[in-house]
């Protein structure tokens, strides 16, 4: 692979006859090149350390999108240059090829998810080509491939068999009128619609797969292993939601134990009425009959809504009284039970104590149904009187109404910190009728889809034998090819006549297949594990692979997916860890997040509002590295920023102008270069390697563009002084092409290989190392503070003493009209920053 000859330039782009700059015909033979040589190919190589990097790997829509390429080209970039400083790097590509638009389009088109989706990765590959970024292609995985596939099923087996995946019963979005389940995108309108007919979605228990993901819940909450983004670890941690508190037994008058989970048992004295979610099963139960209609009417409201629309802060709380009454155990008070949507099944026990003077969502209920509120938290010097009260007091104070505990500090402490709370849960644990808890507000992973194009879940029903998995040695289950779509969009799996049909691992008498398929984001929790041996089928991955490759040391992607996709493979890893398939806490080391490209009209981009940008048309137009420089340079990539359709000409202009620099070397009259022009032009140089070294190692990639656009106007100016041909020039020269060849690879490789004469490959080039002697600047800049104002700035030698600087900025003339003859009483040199005069 190694070329030290100049590469013969196959078309005339370099030529005496034509030396402008043609990027779409230099890029393709470039590509063509680097593919031909395997340049990109990353084997195991211990003599060298390794580089995972990984961008997430997009749905075959059909159409890459100018996301896509603002996620893509900066982190091969940055691959590009972690390649320079001598680390083997693996920087693959695929496809989360499974989920429900193929499906949809398959109900409306009749076009089979198979070949929509074979199709749309053929076209998106070569749109990626285009880009002319380092996937290794040769470990590209698709997510709806069988010999992919056929993993996912033996990871949910392993999962199974730990333990980590079971069923229950569990609420879906459900349209009566297609009897079928709904995904969230397919339920429109504040009236909660089904998109194919129009009818009112009703919530629907079914019995679903789950995976036990709240048993690594604490081990979730810890990232001091990891290099990710403060904003990802918040919205984890807010997410996951662990509490500290107590778990109290309330009773019915009838004897029915009603568990409550409470962060603030230290109020537990002024619970003045229960709410049971609609869902509870003890609700029919203790409704007596004159509340029964009401109660029935309430339940079925409730089922209309989303859990998110129940649990909007801003929602009115509504309830209804179901007539029974629950014994408060702490001082066997009465209180009254009733239902509201605010409270749901799905977190904690579906039953909470309610507090009105100390909650405020409590007391807007209390105020608005006339219930009692009584104040147990005195704050200091106020006396809170419960018919009075105008708002809850959530805060600090001291315990009143709470017979024993009156006069105990309670403080904003959480948990067993707060000395009333540590009080309190002690006395309740010394009775039996509470104890010290925690609680998330995270819910295991529910991952059955009522759905076709999926991974199959490899689980077989006997009637004796129960649930039980397909044996490994029969995996992958297969989707059948000949299914039909009906326009109400109920599952084809599980109307096909024979697919579900099979026989009992157990006993071999028949048995039924599961017909639910995975959630795509199981796909998506394992697919950095399946690049390291695409090809592999004696296990999901090689060993050898793994143990050289693993982790990955850098992934990028949207911060959308942070609560959903980087959550489930965290715990993904964990899981597999525990049964001996993976090694170590974390999957990924390192995080970062790019921002969003919205179109031209500050809106987010999509074909209904006509601002999408296409980079296709793009490349066409200005070449791929144009667009590569452009998208690194328009925002910050953490941030993202509106489209500027104009903007793209800045980078265009740019690398025309490196073309003209480095193709037309030597003006027609050149000059003898002094000392100090020599001397500035390395040292301009140096400190731009430094910059964008650091820019790189950082991800701020808009800098580096400006710093090699500041760079090239420098050269220009040296050249015009007669530079070029010189040593210093020469060195500048192949600085500039190693900093732009992890930006615009192409015009990069043409340039150092066939304008420089220097060997194939760029790309295989060692990054250059700073020389902070030629870097150091001869003289700073220094402003001068007179009581905190500037007054001025004076320049010194950059290694000038203490007390160089401090007579400097006396003789300045500036200092002097503002001192008005007085003698200073402090003088400070910060750091060589800054001069501070104190008169």
């Amino acid at each position: 692979m190694e070329d030290t000859k100049k590469v013969e330039n196959t078309t005339d782009i370099t030529t005496k006859r034509d030396r402008s700059y043609q990027p779409q015909a230099l890029e393709k033979k470039w590509q063509a090149k680097w593919e031909a040589d395997k340049l990109y190919r990353a084997v195991i190589d211990e003599t060298r350390p390794k580089h995972y990097a990984l961008t997430m790997l997009p749905y075959p829509s059909g159409d890459l999108h100018i996301g896509h390429w603002y996620a893509m080209v900066p982190s091969d970039a940055r691959a590009r240059f972690k390649r320079m400083q001598g680390y083997n790097v693996m920087f693959p590509m695929g496809f989360d090829a499974f989920g429900l638009p193929a499906e949809n389009a398959a109900i409306k088109e009749g076009v089979h998810p198979m070949k929509r989706t074979r199709e749309n990765v053929e076209r998106m590959r070569t749109q990626l080509r285009s880009m002319g970024a380092m996937f290794d292609w040769e470990r590209e995985t698709v997510s709806s491939d069988p010999d992919y596939y056929k993993w996912t099923e033996w990871f949910f087996i392993q999962l199974f068999k730990m333990g980590l995946a079971y069923r229950k019963m569990s609420a879906v979005d459900w349209c009566p009128k297609d009897n079928t389940t709904l995904a969230r995108e397919q339920v429109i309108g504040e009236e909660r619609v089904c998109e194919r007919c129009g009818t009112p979605v009703i919530k629907k228990e079914l019995e679903q797969w789950f995976f036990r993901t709240t048993k690594y819940a604490d081990e979730l909450l810890h990232f001091d292993d990891i290099d990710w983004p403060e904003r990802v670890k918040t919205l984890q941690t807010n997410w996951i939601g662990r509490s500290e508190g107590a778990s109290v037994i309330f009773k019915t008058e009838t004897g029915d134990p009603i568990e409550i989970f409470t962060t603030r048992p230290d109020t537990l004295w002024g619970a003045t009425f229960m709410v049971f979610s609609p869902e509870h099963p003890l609700v029919d139960k203790i409704t007596t009959p004159e509340h029964k209609a009401a109660v029935e009417e309430y339940k079925t409201q409730a089922a209309r809504q989303s859990d998110i629309e129940r649990e909007a802060v801003d929602k009115e709380k509504t309830g209804v009284f179901t007539g029974a009454y629950a014994i408060n155990p702490v001082n066997g008070e009465r209180i009254p039970i009733w239902i509201a949507d605010y409270v749901l099944m799905s977190y904690g026990t579906g039953a909470i104590m309610a507090v009105p003077a100390h909650d405020e969502r409590d007391f807007a209920f209390a105020r608005k149904y006339g219930l009692t509120i009584i104040p147990v938290i005195q704050p200091e010097g106020v006396e809170l009187i419960g018919e009075t009260m105008e708002a809850a007091h959530e805060h600090e104070g001291v315990m009143i109404n709470s017979g024993p505990f009156n006069g105990t500090r309670a403080t904003n402490d959480k948990g067993m910190k707060n000395p009333a709370i540590k009080a309190v849960v002690e006395w309740l644990e010394e009775r039996g009728i509470g104890k010290r808890a925690v609680n998330y507000r995270y819910r295991d992973w529910l991952i059955s889809r009522q759905r076709y194009w999926g991974a199959p879940i490899p689980m077989i029903y006997c009637d004796v034998h129960g649930w039980n998995p397909v044996p490994e040695d029969q995996l992958p289950v297969m989707l059948p090819e000949d299914v039909e779509w009906k326009p109400t969009g109920e599952s084809p799996l599980k109307q096909h006549p024979t697919w579900k049909n099979t026989t009992c691992p157990v006993c071999g008498e028949p048995a039924t297949r599961e017909t639910d398929t995975m959630d795509t984001f199981m796909c998506s929790s394992w697919y950095h594990l399946r690049y390291l041996s695409p090809h592999y089928d004696k296990g999901p991955f090689d060993d050898a692979e793994y143990n050289y490759w693993m982790p990955v040391d850098t992934y990028t992607g949207g911060i959308e997916h942070a609560t959903m996709h980087l959550l489930y493979t965290r715990f993904f890893h964990k899981a597999l860890r525990d049964a001996g398939i993976t090694e170590g806490g974390e999957p990924m080391m390192q995080l970062r997040n790019q921002g969003m490209v919205l179109g031209e009209d500050n809106e987010k981009m999509s074909k209904s509002r006509g601002n999408v940008i296409a980079p296709d048309v793009l490349v066409e137009r200005y070449g791929a590295d144009t667009v590569r420089a452009y998208l690194m340079f328009f925002a910050r990539w953490d941030m993202g920023a509106p489209w500027d359709s104009q903007g793209i000409e800045g980078s265009a202009r740019w690398l025309r102008r490196v073309w003209t620099l480095f193709t037309d070397m030597v003006p027609a009259e050149s000059q003898t270069p002094t000392s100090e022009v020599l001397r500035n032009l390395r040292r301009r140089v140096h400190q731009t390697l430094r910059r964008v070294t650091h820019d790189f190692e950082n991800f701020e990639f808009n800098t580096i563009i400006s710093a090699l656009m500041e760079l090239l106007n420098e050269m220009y100016r040296a050249r015009e002084a007669g530079a070029a041909g010189t040593t210093q020039w020469e060195e500048a020269t192949e600085i500039y092409i190693k900093m732009l060849a992890p930006v615009a690879p192409h015009i990069a490789e043409e340039l150092w290989t066939n304008q420089l004469g220097k060997p194939y490959s760029v790309h295989q080039q060692q990054w250059p190392k700073v020389d902070e002697a030629a870097a150091k600047e001869d003289t700073i800049e220094l402003p001068v503070q007179i009581n905190g104002k500037v007054r001025g700035r004076i320049t010194v030698a950059a290694d000038a003493s203490e007390e160089e600087i401090r007579s400097a900025a006396l003789a300045s003339e500036a200092v002097k009209k503002y001192l008005e003859g007085k003698e200073p009483k402090k003088i400070i040199v910060a750091n060589k920053r800054l001069v501070s005069l104190v008169v």
